[in-house]
């Protein structure tokens, strides 16, 4: 296992290093003409931290502790399918019901249903979540997510702010 955790962190970086390449084809400072960052720069801040993340990785896996210390607990392997289900369910219905109404819903899911935590805890998480992300994708930095047929309802709020 610890084989496997150098080869994807190793390539984990590899593929960090090759979005950076490509993000640096367009600006990633802010740009003074938009009032916003660049086309590149959210690709390559998230590329950059992808690259530390997955050196933290490789680095521990050569600590002297590391192979008494890693064991793979097979009763995790259902739980860790489940959530990958979920993710590919949610990311088949953002183009169907928008990202508004599938990422609360996996929030949802995986905070109450898969998770068991209180409804103070799901509600407030699952309510706020896509507020932050409107203000801060689509007012912040004028990046438009897709909304499939919830987009009419999106109409005043473009009013307001655009």
């Amino acid at each position: 296992m610890l084989v496997a955790d150098r080869l994807i962190a190793g390539a984990l970086m590899a593929l960090s290093l090759y979005f950076m390449s490509h993000a640096v084809a367009l600006p990633i400072g802010w740009n003074g003409q938009t009032g916003g960052p660049g086309g590149g720069s959210f690709p390559f801040w998230l590329s950059a931290v992808m690259l530390a993340c997955s050196a933290v990785i490789l680095l521990r896996s050569f600590a002297a502790d590391a192979r008494a210390s890693f064991a793979f607990d097979t009763a995790m392997l259902r739980p860790i399918l489940l959530v990958v289900a979920a993710i590919v369910v949610t990311i088949a219905l953002i183009s169907w019901l928008g990202a508004y109404v599938a990422i609360p819903a996996f929030l949802f899911w995986y905070l109450r249903i898969f998770g068991g935590h209180g409804w103070a805890l799901v509600l407030s998480i699952t309510l706020i979540t896509p507020v932050f992300l409107f203000f801060f994708f689509e007012v912040t930095l004028r990046i438009l997510l897709p909304k499939g047929v919830t987009e009419p309802l999106f109409f005043p709020l473009y009013a307001m702010f655009f």
